[in-house]
């Protein structure tokens, strides 16, 4: 194949991450309007936007069994268009019961998506041996940003939601479908590179517990920026209210950029290095927007939380791939990232509610230490990362990608 088709495969995988941000953005950014056009009250309306990650979780569970039979790329090829129809029937719908039969299918599809793209992509960083997993969570944070403006455009332009959804799915599906050709099973690691060969259901809960824990940790920083940054700015610094939406455009912009350096990152300094010094800096960043006495302060606090947050969650699944790989090969390690997908859902459900309880009883300003504890974490476990990200063996050299895919062909 050799490299001319893991080249094409990384593509097609960083196609699917982007497409996966677009749809994701697209549906969380226009909650008021899909609020709007159902009826959805206040009170049901918590309801309907926890299921979604609820109902990821048991997809991920599911993708979990389903990848024993057959390859994630063939889960990933069927779930991508789900997803983007299930968000075509959000839009189109009439009746609540139909939102809510969409919904139902986007969160099963959406976990089934998450878990099958990153299995795909832990296993095309282990053929390559070297680290390009912050790469395709790059993608994705491009694509939120693109469905987040797309979703502003459709907005204030006055644009039906069924007609933007529409527009979006008549793109990006038929591109997904054709990508989907090139996806990449590489299960085998670097030339030289010792993997079990277990069926995968033989790796410990408790050996990854901690990847488990640092998952939900990382997310629950993400939650608590994305759900609380345009509040505490107006509400706690006193920001005007277009400014205070200024801190998550700019701590998305620096999720981009640090994922798009950190592959190279790694392959310098190493994944402990790494994974140690964005703890750190997400650390840095909450301590500065609790402390923060103005508003620069804190949108420095914001932007430090961009840049420190971005690494945590790809190296997670890199390292708890290669752990499961490990102890019981290929399944083994789309085992393991099956189960480490259903942590970031966690982190999602409770990282905003945690902070708004212990904002409501003490202060935010307060509850800004909480993540800040939990990233601090990280840095305890950072040598849990050690031969993450392509620094396999003893370090010293790169090994050259295999050339036996999943199904024992030449690739």
């Amino acid at each position: 194949m050799t490299d001319t088709r893991m080249r094409r495969g990384r593509a097609a995988l960083a196609f699917s991450f982007l497409v996966q941000g677009v749809a994701f953005a697209l549906l969380v950014t226009r909650i008021p309007a899909i609020q709007d056009r159902y009826g959805i009250s206040d009170a049901l309306l918590p309801a309907f936007l926890a299921a979604v990650p609820v109902l990821a979780g048991v997809g991920s569970v599911v993708t979990e069994r389903v990848v024993r039979r057959v390859a994630p790329s063939l889960v990933l090829r069927w779930a991508q268009p789900v997803v983007l129809l299930a968000l075509l029937a959000v839009g189109i719908g009439q009746r609540t019961i139909q939102v809510a039969l969409a919904l139902v299918v986007f969160g099963l599809a959406v976990g089934a998506l998450d878990a099958s793209m990153n299995m795909l992509g832990v296993s095309l960083q282990r053929a390559y041996g070297r680290s390009i997993m912050l790469g395709f969570h790059a993608a994705y944070s491009l694509g939120g940003m693109a469905g987040a403006s797309l979703a502003w455009l459709g907005a204030h332009g006055g644009w039906a939601l069924g007609v933007s959804y529409a527009t979006v799915a008549g793109v990006l599906l038929p591109l997904a479908l054709v990508g989907s050709r090139w996806y990449v099973d590489a299960a085998a690691g670097p030339v030289g590179e010792a993997g079990g060969t277990g069926s995968g259901r033989g790796v410990p809960f408790a050996v990854l517990l901690p990847f488990y824990l640092l998952m939900s940790f990382a997310y629950i920083g993400d939650s608590t920026v994305s759900n609380w940054s345009a509040k505490y700015l107006q509400d706690v610094l006193g920001s005007s209210e277009q400014t205070a939406t200024v801190p998550y455009n700019v701590y998305m912009v620096m999720t981009l950029l640090g994922r798009t350096l950190g592959d190279l990152g790694v392959r310098r300094f190493g994944a402990v290095a790494v994974v140690r010094a964005g703890a750190v800096l997400a650390a840095a960043g909450f301590a500065l927007v609790a402390g923060a006495p103005g508003v620069v302060a804190g949108m420095a606090g914001f932007t430090l939380l961009g840049l420190g947050l971005c690494v945590l969650v790809p190296q997670t699944f890199a390292a708890a791939g290669r752990i499961g790989f490990e102890k019981g090969g290929p399944a083994g390690s789309d085992a393991a990232v099956a189960r480490l997908n259903v942590f970031n859902y966690v982190g999602f459900l409770v990282g905003s509610p945690l902070v708004g309880v212990i904002g409501d009883a003490w202060s935010y300003r307060g509850a800004m230490l909480v993540p800040m504890v939990l990233v601090l974490v990280t840095v305890g476990y950072a040598r849990s990362f050690e031969g993450t990200g392509g620094r396999y063996g003893d370090g010293h050299e790169r090994a050259r990608a295999a050339d036996v895919g999943r199904d024992g062909h030449r690739l």
